[in-house]
C-alpha cells in the first residue's frame, strides 16, 4: 500500500510517504510557516519515491486536536488531495500519534512504559488531554476519553505511566499534583509526527477506519475554538 500522511498540528510540520510498510518522512519546526511547506515536503516525497500522486492508494492526517490554523492546513490539504483523486482517508488524533511515537523509539521489553500520559498546551489556562496504553502490536489505543480542560481537572485511570507533550512544561506542578504518583518521567519535547500518523493510518485501513473524504473531519475538542474571546466569556465574568 501507498499511504500520505501529513501532520501540522502544532509548531511542527511534517509529511510522510509509507511504501509498502516502508515509511520516509520530511519534518521541520514551522513557526507560522505551514502552509508553504507542507506541499513542497509532499512533492519532494512522492518524487523521491519514484511516484506520481494517482499511485497513492490511500491518505492519513493529523485531525487535531491542536493549533486551530495548523489543524485546519492539515484538514485542507488532505481534502484536497483525496477529492482530487478520490481517496479514503484516515483521521488520526494528534494527541495519539505523540503517544505513539514515543512507543516506537522504546523497548517495551527494557523498561519502556507502556502508558503515555499525552497533556498539551490548548492555552486559554487549559490543556489537551489524552491517555493511551500500548497493545500487544505496539499500537497506542485510548483509555477513557480525550479532553480539553485545566490540568486541575483532568480525568486519569489508575495507571502509571509518562507524561509527554508541551503541557509538562507549562502545568508540570499541576499537573503532578493532580497525578500524584502515576507519572514515572515526563517529556515536553514530544510533538507530533507524520511518521506515527503514517503508522496509525496503515493500521486504520486494515482495521477499517479509513472514511470517505467528506467525512474526514477535523477534531478540536474545544467547540468554541473559533469564538472571539469576547464571546467566550460566560454571563458575569
Amino acid at each position: 500500500m501507498k499511504l500520505l500522511a501529513v501532520e501540522t498540528a502544532t509548531e511542527a510540520c511534517s509529511a510522510a510517504l509509507a511504501v509498502d510498510g516502508v515509511i520516509s518522512e520530511r519534518y521541520a519546526i514551522a513557526g507560522n510557516t505551514h502552509s508553504r511547506l507542507i506541499l513542497p515536503m509532499i512533492d519532494g516525497l512522492i518524487t523521491e519515491a519514484g511516484l506520481s500522486p494517482g499511485d497513492l492508494d490511500g491518505l492519513a492526517f493529523g485531525c487535531g486536536p491542536g493549533s486551530f490554523t495548523g489543524v485546519r492546513i492539515a484538514t485542507g490539504v488532505i481534502q484536497g488531495i483525496a477529492f482530487g483523486l478520490d481517496l479514503p482517508v484516515v483521521p488520526v488524533s494528534t494527541l495519539r500519534a505523540i503517544a505513539q511515537d514515543y512507543f516506537d523509539g522504546q523497548d517495551k521489553h527494557h523498561g519502556g512504559t507502556d502508558v503515555a500520559l499525552v497533556a498539551m498546551d490548548a492555552r486559554m489556562g487549559e490543556i489537551f488531554w489524552g491517555v493511551y496504553q500500548r497493545n500487544d502490536d505496539g499500537f497506542a489505543e485510548l483509555v477513557g476519553q480525550e479532553a480539553v480542560a485545566p490540568a486541575t481537572d483532568i480525568v486519569c485511570p489508575d495507571r502509571v505511566g509518562v507524561g509527554l507533550g508541551s503541557a509538562w512544561g507549562v502545568y508540570r506542578d499541576e499537573l503532578m499534583t493532580r497525578l500524584a504518583g502515576r507519572v514515572s518521567a515526563y517529556q515536553t519535547d514530544h510533538l507530533p509526527r507524520a511518521r506515527a500518523i503514517a503508522r496509525l493510518g496503515l493500521l486504520g485501513f486494515r482495521d477499517g477506519s479509513a472514511v470517505p473524504v467528506e467525512q474526514a473531519m477535523p477534531v478540536y475538542l474545544r467547540d468554541n475554538v473559533a469564538k472571539k474571546e469576547s464571546e467566550r466569556k460566560k454571563p458575569g465574568d
